[in-house]
């Protein structure tokens, strides 16, 4: 009854930020304009309203969402408080399939950048669903997840070093910054598939996620098949943070935030923090595409920059109560 009654607020709370991001933008629109766009999607008003803002604020919450869910996966899965979606380098990986498809032009067809960015992220999940299956050791996979990610890093350099241009050099920065800006509902759709299936191989690894909470001794005497429920769970993991950055770019600290939020209401269970974590984080990332549009710039902030500005002073917060833990 109390994960209901989490769930429903967060539903709430999310909905209400959906409709500011429909209401609020830029160009703010009057009451009778807003009238009129309800009445008739075909006219001016209309067109800003179902045209921009709607695809652009779903779009948020879905990889928001996608990352929430993610995040509370991977610090259930490495029982680390500091883990996210990143941190097995599944993002890096994605960044540079869609950094290697801008500099080589293919930023004009449309869905390529996208799918160069799923495909690489799909990739990176392969291997490490292997190496989750073959070692059970948490500390392992981080180490090879950080090796990961400093590799796909690395290589991505490259692509800045090797650009033909500064202006396909600003397109990769720009990307990598994240962004849901003049996203559309085909945009949106594509990447709901591999959500999907990351959502549900997610939700059948939540009950290996619970036995690892009690100890890796416990878990292996359970008599569930942990090698394929942690499998599933990096699987599932990767494609929600491949099929994110593909939609959005790099997006940071949403996946680390979102668990933290709702834990205490939550609970200690790592299952019953999955679909909490996914509201929040669709919350969180709905909230700061809003702030970046109606933050007074001369140029329209990056997601990726704002989900930082706010992130970092919370990373830092969790950090130290780590340590204050780990002392103790």
């Amino acid at each position: 009854m109390k994960s209901l009654a989490l769930n429903l607020l967060l539903a709430v709370i999310l909905l209400a930020l959906l409709a500011a991001g429909l209401l609020l933008g830029e160009t703010a629109l009057t009451h009778a304009q807003i009238r009129e766009a309800l009445h008739s999607p075909g006219s001016g008003p209309g067109e800003i309203l179902w045209t921009i803002r709607a695809p652009r604020t779903v779009a948020a919450a879905v990889v928001g969402a996608a990352l929430g869910l993610a995040g509370a996966v991977m610090q259930g899965l490495l029982r680390n408080p500091l883990a996210d979606p990143g941190v097995l380098g599944v993002s890096g990986g994605a960044g540079l399939g869609a950094a290697l498809a801008i500099s080589l032009g293919l930023a004009a067809v449309p869905g390529a950048v996208e799918g160069s960015a799923l495909a690489a992220a799909v990739v990176a999940g392969i291997l490490l669903t292997f190496l989750a299956a073959r070692f059970r050791e948490p500390e392992t996979l981080i180490l090879f997840g950080v090796a990961l990610a400093a590799f796909a890093g690395a290589l991505t350099s490259l692509v800045f070093n090797f650009s033909p241009s500064p202006v396909t050099l600003a397109e990769v920065f720009a990307w990598l910054l994240g962004s849901v800006a003049n996203r559309d509902w085909s945009d949106i759709g594509r990447e709901l598939v591999p959500m999907g299936v990351g959502a549900a191989l997610c939700a059948y690894a939540a009950r290996g996620l619970v036995m690892l909470s009690l100890g890796e001794e416990t878990a292996q005497l359970s008599g569930l098949p942990m090698a394929r429920l942690r499998a599933a769970a990096v699987a599932g993991a990767s494609l929600l943070t491949g099929a994110a950055v593909a939609m959005a770019g790099i997006v940071g600290f949403v996946g680390l935030a979102a668990p933290h939020l709702v834990r205490s209401a939550a609970g200690a269970d790592p299952g019953r923090v999955l679909l909490p974590s996914a509201f929040a984080g669709a919350g969180l990332l709905v909230a700061a595409d809003l702030a970046a549009r109606v933050i007074p710039t001369d140029l329209e902030l990056k997601l990726g920059v704002v989900t930082a500005l706010f992130g970092a002073p919370l990373f830092a917060l969790i950090a130290w109560r780590a340590a204050r833990n780990w002392r103790g």
